[in-house]
């Protein structure tokens, strides 16, 4: 089996698994959004630091539209370089955010783990797309 065609499965459970991740996160939010807050809060600083959350998950699960759409549509799928970064992040993503729900780690965290394991891979993944139907050239 050839290195490129082991990273199609490997890029695709990676993505899966920081997908499911991400939707648990949405479920049990509520321990997060407290580990943001101090002893004595408010609700309105509930709500606040629980919109800022579920902005930050909604916003992630956009950006997974995104690299799924240029995933199963070909542009990306066997482009080595997309599948590196891809599975390296969604890796890494997927291990910080176990950490993130279990150690009950600060909101601001998350928004580091996205811009490093979210952002990234999707940003690529537009450029690719632009590469491929906007300049009409083939992937790499």
């Amino acid at each position: 089996m050839s290195a490129v065609s082991s990273l199609v499965p490997a890029r695709f459970l990676t993505i899966t698994a920081h997908l499911v991740i991400v939707i648990t996160i949405f479920w049990s939010r509520e321990n997060n959004v407290r580990a943001c807050l101090p002893l004595d809060y408010t609700q309105e600083q509930y709500d606040d630091e629980d919109r800022k959350l579920v902005v930050a998950l909604a916003v992630t699960l956009g950006l997974f539209a995104i690299e799924l759409a240029g995933f199963f549509s070909g542009v990306s799928m066997f482009n080595c370089s997309q599948g590196l970064l891809s599975l390296a992040v969604h890796c890494s993503a997927s291990v910080s955010l176990s950490f993130f729900v279990f150690e009950k780690w600060e909101c601001w965290t998350y928004w580091v783990i996205f811009a490093i394991c979210s952002v990234l891979p999707a940003f690529v993944e537009i450029l690719l797309f632009i590469a491929v139907f906007g300049l009409k050239k083939k992937p790499l």
